[in-house]
């Protein structure tokens, strides 16, 4: 697929059936997987990673500003005992930006989030534990606070979510039993609560996730219907310029072509040659053989003009019926007439039956020459009027032969 981005695995066939049906299911029953999720999972890592990275470093800033607050305004009992667990944040929070610097394994990624995410969980919570009194109870809500707002801004797989979450609550439950102001009841009841909340919070985030995938699912199918309407642009605009029959250029593209590059471009080629073709008798040959034959030798005659230009620069064109327009760019007279020679020679050589030819019964070319050098100044127009002219007097000298318009007249060289 010639003009789709190289980059784009979506746009395979399978891949973009796969799409269109995920996006006719309900929302809230699309799921990715394999190469889709893969891409979609590449597509999101930068800013989940910015995020995960940025929530990080902000969780370490506020550890350390809480800890210098504490220690300014708490009696240095309690803020001493909230020393060493608060120091666990700060090295956990840099490793884990350290390993989401670019995207790793996703086995490693899953490891170092969730282990520093329990860290960081644990930390809050020893805190509170260390310190005693009030803050225990205190420190372990903001446990809590810690993991959803986790919970709600990582765009993680739902995995990995399940499992911050279900750590957090463990933890919470865990202090909470040897916490000596509540009772077993009490307890139980906080942690249901909380459970609620945290249940809520990763529901949520699973919607989010989902409108992610879906809005990701409708952006590969908008990429690709763009692509393949530019692909169908394309394939007009090449019908609209090319020769249904031979396949190059028709007039309406070469004159457009000349009408653009017969400024700048032209001067830095040095230059031009116009060679108008005419197939000798060719309404004979459709009178005798048909039009079926007819196309087949206009086709043929094409091919061998296409066979002795220069692909890179040359351009040629089917200008009528049988005639064709062949532009030469930076050539100069001897070079023009030896490239019609070559076609002439090559239409001759190729031995398409024509009888009704009156001079030969085999398909021949006439083709008139003129040549525009770098420093005159003459439009396509004009050149091509030239060609015409010197076509026209091959005619008249018994067809079969280049002619060569030069100087204001049209010379004849001889063909052997």
């Amino acid at each position: 697929m010639s003009r789709r981005e190289h980059f784009d695995p979506q746009y395979d066939p399978a891949i973009a059936a796969e799409v269109d049906q995920l996006l006719a299911r309900r929302t809230r029953d699309i799921r990715l997987k394999g190469e889709i999720m893969r891409l979609f999972r590449a597509r999101i890592w930068s800013q989940t990673a910015k995020i995960i990275r940025s929530w990080m470093i902000w969780v370490a800033f506020l550890d350390v500003l809480t800890l210098t607050v504490n220690m300014l305004i708490l009696p240095s009992a309690t803020s001493g005992r909230m020393l060493l667990p608060a120091a666990i944040i700060p090295p956990v929070a840099m490793a884990v930006v350290f390993l989401w610097r670019k995207p790793q394994a996703p086995w490693l990624q899953a490891a170092s989030l969730i282990a520093g995410m329990f860290l960081i969980l644990l930390s809050v919570a020893l805190v509170g534990v260390s310190a005693g009194g009030e803050f225990y109870e205190r420190h372990l809500n903001i446990m809590l606070f810690v993991a959803i707002t986790a919970i709600i801004i990582f765009g993680v797989p739902l995995a990995w979510t399940i499992t911050n979450a279900a750590l957090a609550l463990g933890l919470y439950l865990a202090f909470q039993v040897h916490n000596p102001a509540l009772d077993l009841g009490s307890t139980v009841a906080a942690t249901l609560f909380f459970a609620s909340g945290i249940f809520a919070t990763v529901a949520a985030r699973r919607i989010m996730t989902i409108l992610a995938q879906k809005t990701f699912l409708l952006e590969l199918r908008d990429r690709r219907r763009v692509t393949e309407l530019a692909e169908a642009n394309h394939r007009l605009e090449l019908l609209a310029s090319t020769d249904p029959l031979t396949g190059i250029a028709n007039r309406r593209w070469m004159s457009e072509t000349l009408d653009r590059i017969w400024g700048a471009e032209r001067r830095c080629f040095g230059g031009a040659a116009m060679l108008m073709c005419d197939i000798d008798y060719f309404k004979k040959l459709n009178d005798h053989l048909g039009h079926a034959q007819g196309d087949r030798c206009l086709v043929e005659v094409a091919r061998i003009i296409q066979d002795n230009i220069r692909r890179d620069c040359d351009l040629v064109a089917r200008y009528g019926g049988e005639e064709f327009l062949v532009l030469l760019p930076g050539v100069n007279e001897d070079e023009a007439y030896s490239v019609g020679e070559r076609i002439r020679k090559g239409v001759e050589a190729a031995a398409i039956h024509n009888p009704g030819s009156r001079m030969s019964r085999r398909v021949t070319i006439s083709i008139g020459v003129a040549v525009q050098t770098a420093d005159e100044v003459i439009t396509p127009e004009e050149l091509q009027r030239l060609a015409d002219e010197a076509l026209y007097r091959a005619k008249q000298a018994g067809r079969n032969r280049v002619l060569l318009y030069g100087q204001g007249s049209a010379e004849h060289r001889s063909v052997g």
